[in-house]
């Protein structure tokens, strides 16, 4: 079985050096560039499973390079960055990011964090029995929410979604006119994932509305001051 592969950027080759160790000791390949320019080629030729990308970068920052790497593959992405403002967050989020640490961050919880994010990965890709199957899909008109291959359709058009984002629209979709709030969602869906703001919630609900219009039968509904909830007329 061929080892998963990590793309470690980051200008500060101790640190690299050190996030590269910690990955290898858990069986992971890893490679690594110090300089933002230099990413893109590194990334088609190393073809990783997943990216760690620091955000303050020569050349080009982590931002520019998350909206590059999103213009043509849904590798997974964790942003690396001493800039801990939700602004930052939220805008990584924004862009495409699955997660988000702030340096200095521990080793242990970083390798966690990815081997969670690689197992989403695994379970979007991997086959499932047809009851398993059947027990993961949410249909409604017009729309089929499957968490079992990670997919959603809607019209008969394939959605491209991130992994993060089928999770909360087949919660919320599985759970009609139920209200969860963002703490919620984060404490169901994230749990120690939890990057430390409820607006993360709200930058996936963002997303999701942007890729998946209002329906006459149902809607991804704000209920202001708690939540959200996913508005089904019986």
């Amino acid at each position: 079985m061929s080892k998963q592969r990590i793309l470690i950027v980051d200008d500060d080759e101790n640190i690299a050096e050190l996030i590269s160790l910690y990955l290898t000791k858990e069986c992971f390949e890893t490679s690594m560039v110090h300089d933002g320019a230099a990413v893109m080629d590194a990334f088609h030729a190393f073809k990783p499973d997943l990216i760690l990308l620091d955000l303050m970068l020569p050349g080009k920052d982590g931002y520019q390079l998350c909206r590059e790497i999103r213009a043509e593959s849904s590798v997974p992405i964790m942003m690396l960055s001493a800039k801990g403002e939700v602004f930052d967050k939220v805008l990584g989020l924004e862009l495409g990011a699955d997660d988000y640490m702030i340096k200095p961050f521990d080793n242990k919880e970083m390798v966690a964090r990815v081997k969670a994010i690689l197992r989403r990965t695994a379970a979007a890709a991997a086959p499932e029995d047809e009851t398993a199957e059947q027990s993961q899909v949410v249909t409604l008109p017009n729309l089929v929410v499957s968490l079992s291959n990670y997919s959603v359709t809607y019209m008969d058009t394939p959605l491209y979604m991130t992994a993060r984002e089928i999770e909360i629209l087949f919660l919320l979709a599985s759970n009609p006119n139920q209200v969860f709030t963002r703490e919620q969602l984060l404490d169901r869906l994230w749990g120690y994932d939890y990057v430390g703001d409820s607006r993360t919630v709200d930058v996936y609900i963002k997303r999701l509305r942007k890729k998946l219009p209002d329906h006459p039968n149902w809607r991804l509904a704000t209920v202001w001051g708690v939540g959200y909830r996913f508005e089904v007329n019986k």
